[in-house]
């Protein structure tokens, strides 16, 4: 019953879930969040918990309601009594050219990669505070350098870098926090034209893992307590010849 306990949003698919399995791996009970992908958040607790009983727990957020972000944030403390770790990894992704994004683009991909992380980190920063944790936030490549056609994206992205390196400031010494900016891992599921060409501008030439992330996400929350506000590329190399496209 002493096991740190982790809040990862967004995470019943893909590299969210790959966070999930790896902390409970190392021994941390989990807090599974998805909108709508229940089916998979509960088939991915069910594992986890038939591995070590009462050590995954599944919640239910739509992260584009501030009031359905707070809930969750109490009904996240609720699950386990305490909270050591929070993942903000849940994100909206997708183009908005200036000449078609409207307000719910806006509303859309603001509230998702930047105002509901920014909640969670403020509903949660007591039981964070309490348990000496720390917040981790997925960021990307494209909050330095922009994506074409995806500026709403890409300006979320890069507020939720800052808010990053701000909390960071202003949250120690209690509470660390810090980001991981993937680059090729995963591709969008609606497709990427130009994922050839991607992986060529990386200086591995290859894409990475769902494990790269994770275990970076990992590595920061665990072994490296003297590192605070700092956003790590896990890219392959990726940000080294960026240019935007």
């Amino acid at each position: 019953m002493t096991a740190p306990v982790a809040l990862v949003t967004g995470s019943a698919r893909r590299i969210g879930a790959q966070i999930v399995r790896t902390l409970h791996h190392h021994g941390m009970r989990v807090i599974i969040h998805y909108r709508g992908s229940q089916q998979e958040a509960e088939s991915l607790a069910a594992v986890l918990n038939q591995t070590r009983p009462n050590s995954a727990a599944v919640l239910q957020a739509d992260l584009d309601q501030p009031a359905a972000v707070r809930q969750l944030a109490s009904d996240a403390l609720a699950c386990f009594g305490q909270l050591d770790l929070l993942v903000n990894n849940a994100s909206s992704f997708y183009p908005t050219p200036i000449d078609q994004a409207d307000d719910a683009d806006w509303e859309k991909l603001i509230h998702s990669n930047l105002r509901a992380p920014f909640i969670l980190s403020q509903q949660l920063t007591p039981a964070l505070r309490q348990q000496h944790g720390c917040i981790i936030n997925i960021v990307d490549v494209y909050a330095e350098k922009p994506l074409q056609t995806h500026t709403l994206y890409c300006m979320a992205k890069a507020g939720l870098a800052m808010m990053t390196k701000s909390l960071a400031r202003e949250l120690g010494p209690e509470i660390r926090v810090n980001g991981v900016s993937p680059g090729p891992i995963l591709w969008p599921e609606a497709g990427q034209m130009n994922q050839q060409a991607i992986q060529d501008a990386t200086a591995l030439k290859r894409s990475g893992d769902p494990d790269d992330i994770a275990n970076t996400v990992y590595w920061l929350a665990t072994a490296a307590p003297f590192i605070t506000g700092q956003i790590l590329a896990v890219d392959g190399g990726r940000s080294l010849a960026l240019q935007g496209s």
